[in-house]
């Protein structure tokens, strides 16, 4: 048995003994369906401000229109619907089915676990597939985001506010997110580098609690390794291909 097999057996049997499972998710999980992490854009506005600068909140209330234009071209908008779920967000809906307790929290903002069948997802960034009106709340899907090149409240007439987390706001559902990793019996975090704050506190937050099994599945090491049980370092769709059999 080769060492690649022994960790796919181990987390194997891990899963298979764990009734509580927390998951937190990165762009490397979308990535494995096509997508393109909006970090690794660089040049996508060339001889212009970072893409950090445009997507803070600072620059939607001064440029509210001019927002809209590029937050839809960053997140190459008018592709998602052509994306579908990797083996990685169908294989992690299916444990649902098997009758896990899963908590997914995802750095993710584009619905895809969702998507796949994931009925228990706190989207730590928000999402890019609603918007909601600053004035009266109220919420418009994806559909509605995408007909107009800058959306408006049709009630109200106010630009809508997108439903992501912009530089400058806090993150979303963190004190269910830190009570579903300190209660799990298994602890993963898949296809992410572990370097953006404050999601990375996750992996301490998992050792100091005491969870029983903490495994790393990514493809080139992360900063926060030392917290974890068991490392695969491995394309997520060849871990994701083993783990199914």
């Amino acid at each position: 048995m080769s060492l690649f097999e022994g960790k796919i057996k181990l987390l194997k049997d891990w899963i298979g003994q764990s009734e509580r499972i927390a998951i937190l998710t990165g762009a490397g999980v979308s990535t494995e369906s096509g997508l393109r992490d909006f970090r690794s854009n660089e040049g996508i506005f060339a001889g212009e401000e970072p893409i950090e600068y445009y997507l803070s909140r600072s620059y939607f209330n001064r440029h509210p229109d001019e927002f809209w234009k590029k937050y839809k071209t960053i997140f190459h908008l008018k592709q998602l619907h052509g994306y579908q779920p990797s083996l990685a967000h169908t294989f992690l809906a299916g444990l649902e089915t098997k009758g896990k307790d899963i908590t997914i929290i995802t750095q993710n903002v584009d619905g895809l676990h969702q998507k796949a069948g994931s009925t228990n997802v706190i989207e730590v960034h928000g999402t890019v597939t609603s918007a909601t009106c600053p004035n009266c709340g109220r919420i418009y899907d994806f559909s509605c985001v995408m007909e107009m090149e800058v959306p408006v409240c049709k009630n109200c007439g106010k630009v809508l506010n997108p439903d992501i987390v912009l530089y400058g706001d806090a993150i979303h559902g963190w004190e269910e997110a830190e009570r579903s990793v300190m209660e799990a019996d298994l602890f993963l975090a898949m296809g992410t580098s572990l370097s953006v704050t404050p999601v990375n506190m996750f992996p301490s937050l998992a050792h100091d609690a005491g969870v029983p099994h903490r495994g790393l599945l990514n493809n080139e090491p992360t900063i926060m390794d030392r917290y974890f049980d068991l490392i695969v370092e491995e394309r997520l769709g060849t871990v994701f291909e083993a783990l199914s059999k």
